[in-house]
């Protein structure tokens, strides 16, 4: 289907009883280009992924994925996406290639295309040589390559992307981003991430949302979103100042009680 959005939330709302996680979000995301969620944690970032990837239902509002509707025909979104979660969705038991023929049979691509199809992601993520080893051997940013060639197997249109390097030192950050950036350079595929890096945010996005407390607060480059701030302005600045507004109001509802509890607790762990 033909559209000149990878994504169109119009007026999305997730609520769990009172609380409304998501707040009437409305957001356009172009095809091809690479967009960043950010916000402190409890903003709505993975509410939203959830949403747009079917495995959650709005309360209210709509959203189409891939020109697709998340509600009345998320079969055909989950065929044009990519999902890549915040845990381990690699078999550390199997090899490399063991692991993306598994995915191939659960994308129910046809068995003459499995070995092309393989070849062409471990090719694509610098996984060749080890593509008979065992994954119970992989470093974080090898295992991280290997969940991406997984997601790009059945070629989708938009990959989703949690929190992709978290927990990965600077060396496989930095390596994640060069494969990340060759995805959308040579693929055309849309990325849509969430992260706590806003450098990650500056090297791989055109744009960007801020959430909090479930609603978007700005939206735009990270060059205008910082220019916004002042000449000395950094996308950090905006993070922490959402979390420590999170931190203060939190604080805030505190009694004396539960401050003292938090102290011997803390007293206790040294």
């Amino acid at each position: 289907m033909n559209t000149p959005y990878a994504v169109e939330i119009d007026s999305i709302t997730k609520a769990y009883g009172a609380f409304k996680a998501v707040d009437n979000v409305s957001l356009k995301v172009n095809a091809g280009e690479s967009f960043a969620l950010i916000g402190p944690n409890g903003a709505g970032k993975s509410s939203i992924i959830k949403m747009l990837t079917t495995l959650s239902q709005p309360t209210s509002g709509s959203a189409k994925v891939a020109g697709f509707d998340i509600a009345t025909q998320s079969s055909d979104v989950r065929l044009n996406i990519g999902y890549i979660p915040q845990l381990l969705c690699a078999d550390g038991a199997l090899t490399a290639w063991e692991n993306l023929l598994l995915s191939a049979r659960l994308y129910r691509i046809p068995p003459s295309e499995h070995k092309d199809r393989i070849s062409e992601v471990l090719e694509a993520m610098n996984l060749a040589d080890v593509a008979q080893q065992s994954v119970r051997g992989f470093s974080g940013g090898m295992i991280r390559r290997l969940e991406i060639a997984q997601s790009m197997l059945h070629r989708p249109r938009v990959i989703f992307m949690d929190e992709p390097t978290v927990g990965l030192d600077p060396a496989a950050r930095n390596t994640v981003w060069k494969h990340v950036r060759r995805l959308q350079e040579e693929y055309k595929v849309t990325i849509i991430l969430t992260t706590h890096y806003m450098a990650e945010v500056e090297e791989l996005c055109g744009r960007l949302a801020i959430l909090h407390r479930g609603k978007i607060v700005g939206e735009g480059t990270p060059a205008a979103i910082k220019s916004d701030l002042g000449p000395q302005g950094t996308l950090d600045d905006i993070f922490e100042r959402l979390a420590r507004n999170d931190d203060e109001e939190k604080a805030g509802k505190e009694n004396y009680r539960d401050i003292g509890r938090n102290r011997r607790s803390l007293a206790k762990r040294g």
